[in-house]
């Protein structure tokens, strides 16, 4: 059996889980490789709660530490922290090691590996489409952590051009243990579609939040509040403001397309509200729970 060493940088959510996925690959039976896992945050809340969470023993707190000699490093890290991480950490890795990137961009992230990572450092973007169990759960911190929460969905790989082929198998291989199908897409279409199914209903619930906070009657209504208008505005709660600010701009032109798409349909709707036109909602309400339609237009 061999042994692979794996540090996994950011205990949120999804760095967190990939420990518990590796920890449950461990004491499989037919396992072919062992992997020994170490975990690194510089957020001392994460650590204590990944901790308490049981992800791991120990949780280092220095990342230049947690890098040396590993042969998979995995950046889980906040938004914000992630083109240091390339600019920083790059020249303390081991030739031939593979960063499997879970940032929320890849286009960013291959600059960034271009600009700043050794030639014998090998880069591959990994984004999970989660396991369908966990598709309204609206939760993403340390302690909702689980071992499945790959299960059952698919692992998109965009590997960096000049990335080895045993480094893009290595992130075949290891999407498939932590229980996902791999697939490999395209870094500019990834982003495209980023922007609308995360940055644009992050951008939403950040805009409901801060026209609620200005309302005359928002003294009231934070009293008030339930699970819909948690749910919408979950990603304030969990999401640092500086990993929402950066994940906005470094996508900003595709975020624009479908800000401007989603204003068309919002102006659509608000018409239909006016004119108090019943057929017309109940048009866009029947179309958008239609699983077989593409697109939405109020009539």
């Amino acid at each position: 059996m061999a042994a692979v060493s794996v540090a996994v940088l950011g205990l949120g959510r999804e760095g967190a889980s990939v420990a518990l996925a590796l920890k449950r690959y461990n004491v499989k039976k037919d396992a072919k490789h062992s992997f020994i896992v170490t975990l690194a945050d510089s957020r001392g809340g994460v650590r204590d709660d990944a901790l308490k969470a049981g992800i791991g023993t120990k949780v280092e707190n220095n990342l230049f530490n947690a890098v040396q000699n590993q042969d998979i490093v995995v950046f889980s890290l906040p938004y914000a922290d992630m083109q240091s991480a390339y600019r920083d950490l790059g020249s303390e890795m081991r030739p031939g090691a593979v960063i499997l990137d879970l940032s929320p961009l890849k286009q960013p992230s291959l600059e960034w590996a271009k600009q700043y990572l050794p030639d014998e450092v090998h880069l591959v973007g990994m984004t999970p489409v989660l396991n369908p169990t966990y598709l309204f759960d609206g939760l993403d911190d340390t302690v909702h952590a689980r071992a499945d929460l790959f299960d059952k969905g698919n692992m998109l790989l965009m590997p960096s051009a000049s990335c080895i082929k045993e480094a893009v198998e290595l992130a075949s291989d290891f999407s498939t243990l932590l229980g996902s199908k791999p697939h490999f897409v395209d870094p500019v279409e990834h982003d495209g579609i980023v922007a609308l199914t995360e940055g644009l209903p992050s951008l939403l619930g950040v805009a409901a939040f801060y026209a609620a906070q200005r309302s005359h009657g928002w003294d009231d209504a934070q009293r008030l509040t339930n699970p819909t208008f948690g749910r919408l505005t979950r990603s304030l709660y969990d999401t640092h403001p500086d990993d929402l600010r950066d994940s906005w701009l470094n996508n900003r032109d595709n975020l624009l397309r479908h800000l401007d798409s989603l204003l068309d349909t919002l102006g659509e709707m608000r018409d239909a509200l006016v004119r108090s036109d019943r057929d017309a909602l109940e048009a866009a309400l029947i179309r958008s729970s239609d699983p077989t339609v593409s697109g939405l237009t109020a009539a």
